[in-house]
């Protein structure tokens, strides 16, 4: 019975309340292309009307989860990650990762090494 099937949760990691930044400008364009989005960055704060969380809540039916950390900083996130069960994990640039890249295939989850903002304006996300 689902009605948004163009409609992806979306979990941003390394979410940033800094207008520069590129997951702060993913967050935005996520949501102005209609996509649910939980961000969670390393401190509370918001991005317009989203709040950037430091929890790592249980959520279902998470397609994606966007990358905008570091592979070191990710390291704290693979068991949550894993938890989450993704469709697939973009790793955006800076955050390639072939150990969880692995790990995600692993888990029957795809990873993809791309840009989200260039995905949503193309059409590909």
């Amino acid at each position: 019975m689902e009605t948004n099937n163009d409609k992806k949760l979306t979990v941003v990691l390394g979410a940033s309340p800094n207008p520069e930044r590129y997951s702060y400008l993913a967050v935005n364009r996520l949501k102005a292309k209609g996509h649910p989005v939980i961000a969670i960055g390393k401190r509370a704060a918001a991005i317009d009307d989203t709040p950037v969380i430091t929890e790592h809540p249980p959520l279902e039916k998470v397609d994606t989860v966007t990358m905008y950390l570091n592979p070191v900083a990710q390291k704290a996130y693979y068991d949550y990650i894993l938890q989450l069960q993704p469709r697939r994990i973009i790793f955006n640039p800076g955050a390639e990762n072939p150990e969880l890249e692995d790990i995600a295939r692993q888990h029957n989850i795809q990873p993809v090494e791309a840009c989200t903002l260039v995905m949503l304006s193309t059409g590909q996300f």
